[in-house]
């Protein structure tokens, strides 16, 4: 009898939980739905454009483009759009070009920030505080700002016209700089002055203990310096002046002129713009959401 009754208790008290999971439920439904609204209205106004454009590059000479209300499925989808882009430009080698300038860029901001960041974050040098508000005043600065000075620069160094030049100005971001700090500082000093005691010196603590602690945060820099680097437009078209060396964003502008005017073509250029920052997100996804909380030691 007494089992009996304390089975009819756990049912009493399971019934009881159910009922109060339930009400808040109900009670935070409207919010929910809410939030879930207006998730859903943001992801239409930033995939909208992208769908809008996919569509275009599929669609035959023979189609509306701009039908109501609008047709996002191809009735008679085509690639003969994606074909006419490698004939009004040498689009691969613009591909090639820009994959040049965001690698130098990656593998800049990489090295440049992560040894910057650490310095900032573990070492103790006079000037470290002038140094950090250096950096926290790049981020500032709006970039229009400095191009005269960037241009006449470069000119001076003979890099005019070349893609190093492209590529130069871009490395070592403040912003970047100090997300590898924010990581870097997450670190217990503990390490650090355990690693002392055992006769490490700053180089072994930064290769051995402090950078296997921040690889998502160096994936977060090496994705944002890649996309910057690749949708770069206004720098490479005044640093630039061969058109075999233009980049992909500089190089598309051609697909729209004189004797060029199809927005098929144009919305096909852009699509091969687009993917490979696509395929470099999904990519290191994984990573990218690891390092924006990166903080503690991994076990």
């Amino acid at each position: 009898m007494a089992e009996t009754a304390t089975l009819d208790q756990q049912d009493e008290i399971a019934l009881r939980a159910r009922e109060a999971r339930r009400a808040r439920l109900r009670k935070k439904a409207p919010g929910m739905v809410l939030r879930y609204a207006i998730l859903l209205i943001m992801l239409v106004i930033m995939i909208g454009p992208f769908l809008w454009q996919l569509s275009t590059s599929l669609k035959g000479m023979g189609s509306d483009l701009y039908s109501m209300p609008p047709q996002f499925i191809p009735e008679d989808p085509t690639l003969a759009a994606y074909g006419r882009v490698g004939e009004v430009v040498p689009v691969w080698r613009y591909v090639l070009n820009s994959f040049i300038v965001a690698g130098g860029a990656v593998v800049g901001e990489v090295i440049g920030a992560t040894l910057a960041g650490y310095a900032l974050a573990r070492l103790r040098f006079r000037g470290v505080k002038l140094a950090l508000s250096v950096f926290l005043m790049g981020i500032l600065i709006p970039g229009e700002v400095i191009l005269i000075a960037k241009y006449l620069l470069t000119q001076q160094m003979g890099l005019n016209n070349t893609l190093l030049g492209v590529i130069l100005p871009t490395v070592v971001g403040s912003l970047n700089v100090l997300l590898m700090r924010s990581a870097f500082m997450a670190i217990p000093h503990a390490m650090d002055e355990a690693a002392m005691l055992d006769g490490a010196n700053a180089w072994q603590r930064f290769h051995h203990i402090a950078l296997p602690s921040v690889k998502g945060m160096v994936t977060v820099v090496a994705i944002f310096s890649f996309v910057g680097a690749w949708d770069e437009f206004l720098w490479p078209l005044i640093v630039l002046s061969d058109q075999n060396l233009y980049t992909l964003t500089v190089g598309l502008n051609f697909l729209q002129g004189t004797f060029t005017n199809d927005p098929r073509v144009v919305a096909a250029g852009t699509i091969i713009a687009i993917v490979p920052l696509i395929i470099l997100f999904f990519s290191l996804q994984r990573y990218f959401f690891r390092g924006i909380g990166e903080g503690g030691l991994k076990g």
